[in-house]
């Protein structure tokens, strides 16, 4: 394969390419794909579509356009142009292109982008039993999250499980995500947290599905924490869909009770044990500089 090239989607062909791409994840339902209309007046008004290409095809994209984190019609609502924000959206790599760091370097071009727009925030979702996702944000990125969203896409019962979300907070130009873009990421492992006494909140029953959490009378004064997610979500649903669920509804009343008693979700640590991976959110009390 020749060397993946990131470049700005600006033409109404390359917008075309982007719809097509959107499919092989969200199918042909119209409701689920960001027409070709749309992406030519976001990117041409403040926003953003950037591709990775190898050659002529397009491989993946990430999209983003210009927010705030204000509500116009909250009392107190200020100058929205000092809050201003670039929401991320879209994220994807076609299949047999994961693995060569095509996330990561569209991700700091977004970042790049930001600085040149003089914007210190980039904000976006994603599922928190994804694993690699989670590594991405928060390890090689440099990304926190404060915030756990239930049903943030408010789909019906059946789905709702599937669209609660992390959300993500990159500040662009602190000091984590500096230090990440010049290459130097989080070092810490697990046994480090281990070592130094940081608990695992949820106790998993090696040999069948049962998970708890501990009991929170044994957290409560604790400035880290370790919370276990599965290292492959996907292969449980597919395969084993009631423990992909019982995982879910496990996250969703952990992590939510967790963020809301002050703790921030801010690197992800994974290993093997027992011949398994193992994956890990790390979340601090402390007070947390970006």
């Amino acid at each position: 394969m020749s060397n993946i090239a990131i470049k700005r989607l600006l033409t109404a062909q390359e917008f075309n390419q982007a719809v097509e791409l959107q499919k092989v994840y969200w199918g042909n339902d119209a409701s689920n794909l960001v027409p070709r209309h749309m992406l030519h007046s976001l990117c041409h008004h403040g926003g953003h579509l950037l591709g990775a290409c190898d050659g002529s095809r397009l491989v993946g994209f990430v999209m983003g356009f210009l927010g705030t984190t204000l509500d116009a019609e909250a009392p107190d609502a200020d100058r929205t142009a000092s809050n201003l924000l670039i929401m991320s959206k879209r994220m994807l790599v076609l299949p047999g292109y994961r693995g060569r760091s095509i996330g990561l370097k569209l991700k700091m071009a977004q970042r790049d982008i930001a600085l040149k727009q003089g914007i210190d925030l980039v904000t976006w979702t994603f599922d928190p039993l994804l694993a690699a996702n989670a590594h991405l944000n928060l390890r090689k990125l440099g990304a926190i999250s404060r915030q756990f969203a239930v049903n943030y896409f408010d789909y019906s019962d059946s789905e709702s499980l599937s669209a609660d979300r992390l959300i993500v907070h990159w500040w662009v130009n602190g000091e984590r995500a500096r230090a990440c873009a010049s290459g130097c990421t989080s070092r810490r492992t697990l046994k480090q947290c281990l070592d130094e006494n940081t608990p695992i909140v949820n106790v998993i029953e090696e040999s069948g599905p049962a998970i708890a959490p501990r009991a929170w009378s044994e957290l409560s004064d604790r400035d880290s924490l370790l919370v276990e997610i599965p290292s492959d979500i996907r292969h449980l649903d597919e395969h084993i869909p009631e423990v992909a669920r019982r995982w879910r509804t496990h996250i969703r009343e952990l992590m939510g009770r967790l963020i809301e008693s002050g703790y921030v979700v801010y690197d992800f640590v994974s290993a093997v044990k027992e011949r398994q991976r193992r994956a890990y959110y790390l979340l601090s009390r402390r007070e947390y500089r970006a």
